[in-house]
């Protein structure tokens, strides 16, 4: 069997393809070219990527996809924020480029399989069905950024490191098979944004201008003036330039008349919300269901109740209200330590 393996020129990627190529497997590295300059040079994806690959006598392929990425991932990023919404860009990657154009790169070049570097499990049923779980890592486990893996695309994949239940495993396994990048730090956690400033970013390069709007408290009155809605997240408690007798956090961005509302702590919180673009790995069998879900990547699952609507929409009630559900962020389903499926998040259900 021949596996191409998603070679970032990391740690987890490169222990990917060394305990692959360990267990006898036919090999070949494929690294994706998607900004420029910093894909290039020494700590670069693709010299880093092609360095192990030369260490463990694969051979490795460096795909462009940069006018891809830019027009799936950064120019959406881009637009998402101008609306106001919190995009979530990692899961939208995965979807499209490494899922989508990089599996189908991989298939070309003849393999049968792609392997990633992610913190997730992947078990088949005896009839071919697909489940994707968590990794047994909890603290590192990604499954929450891939359930828009279909089963048609799960099928195809596979994640060596889901069974590995620490990072100072991995690394332990990296400088046993003598590894370049053994003690490379591991990278940011959105790769297209230095320092991970994600407004300076969208000022400097997405042309993002100073706007000057008002911050109106959830009661109507007129608390202050902000520095530009890009610049404000819902949740967000620090930053705000007002005063008031109680703490404010951010409820609501309202980008096209360019207003932040905020409140009190108890406004933050929801008792549930409404999502779109609805992907399943395994489909509801009824249109009402319980599960547990996660609003964030960094969130414990809680309990809720989810219903379908029309036009791959659902409405979802949590047992317990919620802090911060952000529109554009995903809400991710599961069942135990299994992804169902989830969506896009359009807006929180409120009660004030």
């Amino acid at each position: 069997m021949k596996i191409a393996v998603a070679m970032s020129g990391g740690v987890d990627s490169s222990v990917t393809a060394a305990l692959l190529k360990q267990q006898g497997h036919e090999l070949i590295g494929i690294t994706m070219r998607l900004f420029e300059p910093r894909c290039q040079g020494k700590g670069s994806a693709g010299h880093d990527a092609a360095i192990v690959a030369e260490h463990l006598d694969i051979p490795h392929h460096l795909v462009d996809l940069e006018t891809d990425f830019r027009n799936l991932i950064i120019n959406n990023f881009i637009s998402e924020y101008g609306s106001g919404q919190t995009p979530n860009p990692c899961v939208r990657c995965n979807r499209f480029v490494k899922f989508g154009l990089l599996l189908d790169e991989a298939r070309t070049l003849g393999a049968d399989l792609l392997a990633t570097g992610h913190y997730a499990r992947k078990t088949v049923d005896p009839d071919g069905m697909c489940h994707l779980r968590m990794a047994y890592n909890s603290r590192k486990d990604q499954s929450y950024f891939l359930y828009t893996l279909s089963q048609e695309r799960l099928a195809q994949v596979i994640f060596p490191l889901g069974e590995i239940e620490s990072k100072d495993e991995v690394r332990r396994l990296a400088r046993e098979f003598g590894l370049p990048v053994a003690e490379k730090s591991d990278s940011q956690e959105v790769c297209f944004i230095p320092n991970d400033d994600y407004v300076a970013y969208l000022e400097q390069q997405g042309g993002m201008q100073y706007s000057q709007g008002a911050i109106i408290h959830v009661g109507g009155k007129l608390l202050g003036q902000h520095r530009g809605a890009h610049r404000y997240t819902i949740g967000q408690r620090k930053g705000l330039g007002i005063a008031w007798k109680e703490p404010l956090y951010v409820v609501s961005i309202d980008a096209e008349k360019n207003i932040v509302v905020v409140g009190e702590e108890a406004h933050v919180y929801a008792q549930g919300l409404l999502a779109g673009e609805l992907g399943w790995i395994i489909a509801p069998e009824s249109e009402q269901f319980g599960a547990t879900c996660k609003i964030r990547y960094r969130h414990q699952p809680v309990a809720c109740r989810v219903s379908l609507l029309e036009g791959e929409c659902c409405r979802v009630l949590f047992d317990e209200p919620l802090k911060a559900v952000t529109p554009g962020q995903s809400v991710v389903f599961y069942r135990g330590d299994e992804v169902l499926g989830g969506g896009r998040i359009t807006s929180a259900i409120v009660d004030y």
